[in-house]
């Protein structure tokens, strides 16, 4: 529950010796960074005394945990006049079509020209706070190069009652995220669900890996479709459109799980590199046409959720965008 920028929660008899940063994590849109830098804040309280150590344990069933949430330090940001596509906006929230090529918020060195940057000139200080300063109205994130749907919170409510519904990411509840992809090669099954635990991988910490240790990974789901298949014209199998629905949101979660089943996404760079010899299979023109796809092919095409206000049921669809709609065409034509 959020009242006057004070998120409330209690916790159950299953949340005992649960770390208090972990349990924060899973159960609000709080990351871990933004969890300690509000311990840091004395912002935190557990059954009234303040929390001061993250790796605090919890006791037991029916326990408060109270978060306030600072006002937003917008200062710290610029806001920049940078075009984007609003399907839809009303006083709690706002309904996206990203471009793609476009950074979500700041961080890691990008200090400028992202999405956050745009909305900030759009609403002004009109955005939630919850997912700190660096990302005012963030509820959850594209990649850089992924195009298309994306929700951002103008109030805390909003914020709280969104991510309440991405946590779920429609198991029991009503959120529905579908992605378009393409993908290098044809999978074997028409249909199916790959469900894996994913963690940071040791070797690169920029990439997401499969991992067999329950107690490293988080879990992800992701269901599958094939839509269309192409093959050359040596009826050889080269590529396919799949259709993904999401069950869990994990960083790079679709590329992950497509390069798992030996489908990595067309032009992903840092997945489906070893998938290069496809292009091979190519006519020369192809080849040129499809170097001018310059990020992975990889589009957010419906999301449906429940209105934070009136708990109506809302449902947004995009079609392609023009690069894919021209990489769709390469592929058909070979």
């Amino acid at each position: 529950m959020i009242k006057n920028n004070l998120i409330t929660l209690i916790t159950n008899k299953s949340d005992c010796g649960k770390r208090i940063d972990q349990y924060l994590s899973q159960n609000t849109e709080l990351s871990r960074q933004r969890i300690t830098d509000l311990i840091s804040d004395k912002a935190i309280s557990y059954n009234n005394n303040l929390v001061t150590q993250k790796n605090l344990k919890l006791n037991g069933e029916c326990e408060n945990i109270k978060i306030t949430i600072p006002p937003l330090k917008t200062e710290l940001l610029e806001p920049e006049n940078i075009p984007i596509n609003i399907l839809y906006e009303d006083d709690d929230l706002l309904v996206i079509n990203k471009q793609p090529n476009l950074v979500v918020h700041p961080g890691a060195g990008v200090n400028s020209g992202t999405l956050v940057n745009a909305i900030m000139y759009h609403c002004g200080d009109r955005l939630s706070g919850i997912g700190g300063h660096l990302r005012p109205g963030i509820v959850h994130r594209l990649d850089k190069d992924t195009s298309g749907l994306m929700l951002v919170a103008k109030n805390d409510k909003s914020h709280v009652h969104l991510s309440q519904q991405f946590q779920d990411h429609g198991r029991t509840g009503n959120l529905e995220r579908i992605y378009l992809a393409f993908v290098w090669g044809i999978p074997k099954l028409k249909k199916g669900r790959i469900e894996t635990q994913l963690s940071r991988s040791d070797n690169d910490r920029t990439k997401i890996s499969v991992t067999m240790n329950p107690e490293k990974g988080r879990k992800a789901i992701t269901d599958y479709q094939i839509i269309e298949k192409y093959h050359t014209s040596n009826n050889e199998p080269l590529a396919s459109l799949v259709r993904c629905k999401l069950y869990t949101g994990k960083t790079h979660q679709i590329r992950v799980h497509l390069d798992y089943i030996g489908n990595p996404v067309v032009c992903d760079q840092k997945y489906g590199k070893g998938f290069i010899t496809k292009t091979k299979m190519m006519s020369e023109n192809s080849r040129i046409q499809l170097l001018n796809l310059d990020r992975h092919a990889l589009h957010s095409s419906k999301i449906s959720f429940l209105h934070p206000s009136n708990n109506e049921t809302m449902t947004f669809e995009t079609a392609l965008p023009q690069d894919l709609l021209m990489l769709k065409n390469i592929l058909s034509e070979i």
